[in-house]
């Protein structure tokens, strides 16, 4: 489910409510509920005007009709990305997910998304992913460093 965070500066999307919101941000769950927000018309028109590809406007005409428009837009900002080590979307999973990319993954940039030091990172490759899932990673020694990817079994990059 997606949850729209109105604050001062802007719409976050976000796939939870957050535990704690300031007194002016608005939680919304629905277009019923940013119907009900006590938002004033300047500020409606503020946040339709801060949406990407959205005809700017300069006053509010009709109000319900605006916000429709504006729950419309909201409904089609990207989905927010996942979040590594949020619940559901393990660090293991975001680096299987790295060494699938075309352009595969180096050490330091799993170390630096994850929090690992390189040691962690080289044992998962060579114990985890290549002893127990029995994954085929390849190393290239490219201008970046030593890039690994993941390929199957012909030899074919996976994507």
């Amino acid at each position: 489910m997606r949850i729209y965070i109105i604050c001062n500066d802007g719409i976050t999307v976000c796939r939870e409510a957050p535990e704690t919101v300031s007194e002016s941000d608005r939680v919304i769950r629905s277009n019923e509920e940013l119907h009900a927000a006590a938002l004033s018309g300047k500020r409606i028109l503020r946040l339709w005007n801060a949406l990407p590809g959205v005809a700017k406007r300069r006053s509010v005409g009709d109000r319900d009709a605006l916000i429709d428009g504006l729950w419309a837009a909201m409904e089609k900002l990207p989905d927010p990305e996942p979040v590594i080590g949020a619940k559901g979307i393990s660090k293991r999973e975001q680096v299987i997910a790295m060494l699938l990319r075309t352009e595969g993954v180096t050490v330091d940039e799993v170390t630096g998304i994850t929090g690992w030091q390189r040691h962690t990172v080289r044992g998962l490759f060579a114990g985890t992913l290549k002893k127990r899932l029995g994954l085929t990673l390849v190393s290239t020694k490219e201008e970046r460093g030593r890039v690994y990817r993941i390929i199957d079994s012909s030899g074919d990059q996976s994507s």
